[in-house]
């Protein structure tokens, strides 16, 4: 089976995080976001997403939250969906934050199951209402992360019953170890309710995933042309093509996902001329000199938009 890249729902393709953009002193800085808005577009990202871990939302003051929903909305200006992540314990905050992006002109929120610390979730029952309610209260998708961060197990039985009951949840986002058993195991369970199961986790397991159905990858935003050439033969019928670029492209995805995280793309932006510092918020460190080094060597021999966009 075939199919094609889309910008509208169903939505299918490569829609990378976009980092929060910080100066040297860590304050936000917008202009600096808006060139990495526009390198994540020309880059080919299908879409964008705002707000999530590779953000360094957890980082962000709501304040800042708010302000980076209106930039990201404005400037992007529909030229491609964006999606923002709207997770927080709280039931009633979840529905305000993602009230506000859908006002805003979000194509769709994305949520982790509710968790707080590394003791504090709850069972299968306020999940469901949990879910049940913010469906309630908006009318755009759903994407459910399933994520190792929130040590919140969500079975394939438990999600295809929430595609299958409630509304809008229709997008998933597997990140768990075995995605691509889970991928299919959700897909035979939740049958046309599952719209969107989405590989994550930097793309690591991109192939394995798509051969078990996944039909969008949730990535870092540094090389969105690099995932592109993965996808785009893939979803033209053309597995061996997108086996070769994986086989290419693996070791970079391995480096951010096992070295760099959620460093890479400003390191690589920065490298090529996109934004002016790649400064992480504190308490977190920046990437050891070497490492980065390491990084921006191994992105040099695949040639990537990013160390060209500003040049």
């Amino acid at each position: 089976m075939t199919f094609s890249i889309s910008a509208v729902r169903p939505f299918r393709g490569v829609y990378p995080v976009a980092p929060t953009i910080f100066h040297e002193n860590g304050t936000p800085d917008p202009e600096g976001q808006k060139r990495a808005l526009d390198f994540m577009i020309d880059a080919g990202s299908t879409g964008i997403c705002i707000l999530a871990n590779f953000s360094e939302q957890f980082l962000l003051s709501d304040a800042e939250r708010d302000e980076q929903v209106v930039l990201s909305m404005e400037h992007v200006a529909g030229r491609v969906p964006v999606i923002v992540t709207v997770s927080h314990f709280s039931t009633d905050v979840t529905i305000a934050r993602a009230k506000a992006a859908e006002a805003a002109g979000a194509a769709m929120v994305m949520v982790m199951p509710p968790y707080h610390g590394a003791t504090m979730r709850v069972g299968e029952g306020q999940i469901l209402a949990f879910f049940r309610a913010l469906s309630d209260a908006i009318s755009i998708p759903i994407m459910i992360q399933d994520a190792p961060i929130s040590g919140t197990p969500l079975p394939p039985p438990l999600l295809a019953r929430m595609a299958n009951e409630i509304e809008n949840v229709a997008y998933f986002k597997i990140e768990t170890a075995g995605a691509a058993s889970k991928l299919r195991e959700l897909i035979s369970l939740g049958g046309e309710a599952i719209e969107g199961p989405w590989d994550g986790e930097e793309a690591i397991t991109l192939m394995p995933d798509l051969d078990a159905g996944a039909t969008g990858a949730m990535t870092g935003a540094g090389y969105p042309d690099g995932i592109r050439q993965i996808l785009d033969p893939f979803f033209d019928g053309n597995r061996k093509q997108a086996m070769d670029a994986y086989a290419r492209w693996l070791p970079l995805i391995n480096y951010e996902n096992r070295q760099t995280s959620f460093a890479t793309a400003k390191i690589l932006m920065k490298e090529g001329g996109v934004i002016a510092s790649d400064a992480v918020r504190r308490p977190i460190m920046p990437a050891h000199p070497e490492t980065r080094a390491g990084l921006i060597e191994l992105a040099r021999s695949l040639d990537p938009m990013v160390l060209r966009w500003g040049r």
